[in-house]
């Protein structure tokens, strides 16, 4: 099986009214396909990198399958110690690059799949039918455990969003019982409401305390490739460790000027970097001035940088 790219939302300040539309939870994790075809299983992320050594739990698709040719979509999430997703923690999984550190990982970052789509189903692409009968489908095939979980879906959006933002998890997605699964789109028979904002920034420069990273200068390019420097943070839920290991990649693709279209005032001492690595940002607002409120990591991310765009926001 080919993979191929996922169905994505569209960004919503509203609930959408009427009966045709179930709300569910929108997990803070990685979206996680599973192809499946006899006795092989691969997983890929949504921009078809290939995760299937990452996540070993996810393989065994007689587990939790009843059907040995389908491909599922889906978010894996790890749980912080409060007890809920926490992006941060799944990012040590999904970004690991030595896989020989996986078993390690693996333990202290159990993760949990939440399925809450089916494209293809023995043979056939369903990817056409309507969502509600593709939910029904996922309820006859997938056998729940520890490890694999089916996401719920609700008729009380609101109720819902409210119960998230008392929480404080991410936000819900909205999707309309009849639509198809319309295949590497974004359409709006999907809809995610966010309880806060986040974005995926370029990272142009850093500034060091005692010898380590503190904080990171953040950018978004413009429609000309112009790299548009939007703030700074050193919060977030990075360990001294992954600071340390921070300031080790930076240091490998210091620059000797700035990336940004603009130099940033107020970091006359910041050391340039190579605008190679993204990170993904929580912030609570844009400010007049064009930079983020509360901006604080929740985890370093594989996307290219010339994708993280001003338009997007």
């Amino acid at each position: 099986m080919e993979p191929i790219f996922a169905m994505e939302p569209v960004n919503s300040d509203t609930i959408p009214m009427g009966d045709d539309w179930i709300a569910q939870v929108k997990w803070d994790g990685v979206r996680i396909l599973t192809y499946a075809d006899n006795q092989t299983v691969r997983l890929y992320n949504r921009k078809k990198n290939e995760r299937t050594l990452h996540y070993p739990e996810i393989t065994n698709i007689d587990h939790y399958c009843s059907s040995r040719s389908v491909i599922l979509d889906g978010e894996v999430i790890a749980l912080g110690k409060n007890g809920k997703p926490a992006f941060h923690e799944v990012m040590r999984r999904d970004g690991l690059r030595k896989l020989d550190r996986l078993k390690m990982i693996a333990e202290s970052v159990p993760i949990i799949y939440m399925i809450f789509d089916v494209l293809y189903l023995d043979g056939e692409w369903i990817n056409n039918k309507p969502f509600h009968e593709r939910n029904e489908i996922l309820t006859q095939i997938i056998t729940p455990n520890d490890q694999i979980q089916l996401v719920p879906s609700v008729t009380e959006a609101e109720a819902l969003l409210n119960a998230i933002k008392e929480q404080g998890m991410e936000g819900i997605v909205l999707k309309r019982n009849s639509s198809p699964y319309a295949i590497g789109k974004k359409r709006d028979d999907w809809l995610k409401v966010k309880n806060y904002r986040d974005i995926i920034a370029v990272i142009g420069g850093f500034t060091l305390g005692h010898d380590t990273v503190n904080s990171i200068l953040l950018g978004l390019y413009d429609s000309e490739g112009a790299l548009h420097y939007i703030g700074h943070t050193g919060t977030g839920k990075m360990t001294i460790s992954e600071w340390k290991d921070l300031t080790s990649e930076l240091k490998e693709i210091v620059a000797d000027h700035h990336p940004f279209k603009k130099k940033p005032q107020r970091h006359a001492h910041a050391t340039w970097v190579r605008p190679e690595k993204t990170v993904k940002i929580k912030f609570a607002e844009w400010t007049e001035s064009g930079a983020l409120r509360q901006p604080s990591i929740e985890g370093f991310i594989d996307v290219p940088p010339e994708e993280c765009l001003l338009e997007k926001t």
